[in-house]
């Protein structure tokens, strides 16, 4: 990929509530993108985290990058702020944002501030909170949403924010007026697929199975393989009777390990080294996800490896814009069934659908094309920050107002830790 270097003096500081995991999430394969469209320009970046490494975690000194380990509340983030001294600093989710967004505005007021938002959180939470109350999701329950009001502020108050989903987008423009000049769409960042890559891979007739695959500490994730044992596998295993359902994903807790039944087929396998090489066994990606936000990572991974996906409007949101899915879509329990049954046993409907997923990702993941506007609207911004900002009165607003009242409170929990 080669992109124009211009800034090669850049020093970016990644702050984030967990360390990489690459292989645990989509998240964690996200940030490695975005390093590596940063490394191409020759930037120098650290990396700091507030949470302890997991045997999981990517090591990160293998791109020449730092790891720190982080504190929250602890004055003595100033000092590392102060040492590490970078041009750009990059919130990883919100919620970092809120808790060292007004220390890197109070030292480093010079600095770019960026929001990875890797998704909009208020809305995968209120359209979790709509299913459990068995409800229709309404965006009205997201504009009175404290977790809206909270993310909606910490975009407000940075520079840049990164966004995944074109729905998101439109989502944070007409309904929250967010200045579009705040947002940046930045998709997964993705090498193109040769069709000859796909014609080495087992075929139709050479695979089997159904499989599922998500980190479980993201809650869709959980909710969607229950849904599958409670409503979905006690019919679809009997119209496919030879067929087993494979669950893959880290940090499977005991109430993930509690739903394995070898005898109903329904096998839970926990995190697995070589991912690839399962989903290029299995035939089918069925993953009716109820409720979310972003794009997700396990139907980029089974278009990669030439499998077909089922899942529903929300799991596919944003991912095919006017393109054909990669698979089905289907709405409730009876049409998730008959579209697996239909892609499952159909040859001619499988092999279209592995066709439309290469399309998908060659046309809307081109790693190149968003690159390159990444940079550039990295590089625009910094040189008319202060025109930026000027422009952006409500992000100094906040910044004036509730940013005063979190850092007094950090102050306040800091002092409090210092005397104890």
């Amino acid at each position: 990929m080669n992109l124009p270097n211009t800034k090669s003096e850049n020093k970016i500081l990644i702050l984030s509530s967990v360390w990489v995991e690459p292989n645990s999430s989509a998240a964690g394969s996200r940030m490695l993108q975005l390093i590596e469209a940063f490394q191409t320009q020759n930037w120098h970046i650290s990396y700091a985290s507030t949470s302890a490494k997991s045997e999981f975690a990517f090591d990160l000194s293998i791109l020449t990058i730092k790891s720190h380990t982080i504190e929250l509340n602890n004055d003595n983030f100033n000092d590392f702020l102060l040492k590490i001294n970078p041009n750009i600093i990059i919130f990883d989710r919100f919620i970092i944002e809120e808790q060292f967004g007004w220390r890197v505005a109070e030292i480093l007021p010079n600095s770019l501030r960026i929001l990875d938002t890797e998704d909009l959180h208020c809305l995968r939470k209120t359209r979790e909170i709509a299913i459990k109350q068995k409800k229709e999701f309404s965006k009205n329950d997201l504009i009175k949403a404290a977790i809206a009001k909270r993310e909606i502020a910490s975009i407000l108050r940075c520079d840049i924010s990164l966004i995944i989903s074109l729905y998101e987008i439109k989502l944070l423009t007409k309904l929250f007026k967010v200045d579009s000049k705040l947002l940046l769409y930045v998709p997964f960042l993705l090498d193109e697929i040769n069709p000859n890559t796909i014609k080495k891979l087992p075929t139709f007739k050479d695979r089997e199975n159904i499989y599922f695959i998500g980190n479980f500490l993201h809650q869709p994730n959980f909710d969607t393989v229950l849904y599958l044992k409670k409503e979905i596998w006690p019919t679809l295993s009997k119209k496919l009777p030879h067929v087993s359902l494979h669950i893959y994903g880290a940090y499977t807790s005991q109430k993930v390990n509690q739903l394995h039944n070898k005898k109903e087929r329904f096998i839970i396998h926990g995190k697995i080294n070589n991912a690839n090489n399962a989903i290029q066994n299995s035939r089918i990606c069925l993953a009716p996800i109820r409720f979310g936000a972003g794009l997700k990572g396990k139907f980029i991974e089974a278009m990669q490896n030439g499998t077909p996906s089922i899942t529903t409007p929300i799991g596919a949101e944003a991912m095919y814009g006017d393109l054909d899915w990669c698979g089905r879509i289907a709405t409730n329990s009876n049409d998730i069934i008959n579209e697996t049954v239909a892609l499952y046993t159909t040859e001619i409907l499988w092999k279209k659908a592995q066709q439309n997923g290469i399309e998908i990702l060659n046309r809307l993941y081109n790693k190149k094309k968003y690159s390159k506007l990444l940079i550039h609207k990295i590089n625009e911004t910094q040189k008319n920050l202060e025109k930026h900002r000027m422009n952006n009165f409500f992000g100094a607003l906040l910044h004036h107002h509730t940013l005063n009242s979190t850092k007094y409170l950090s102050k306040w929990i800091a002092s409090k830790n210092t005397s104890n």
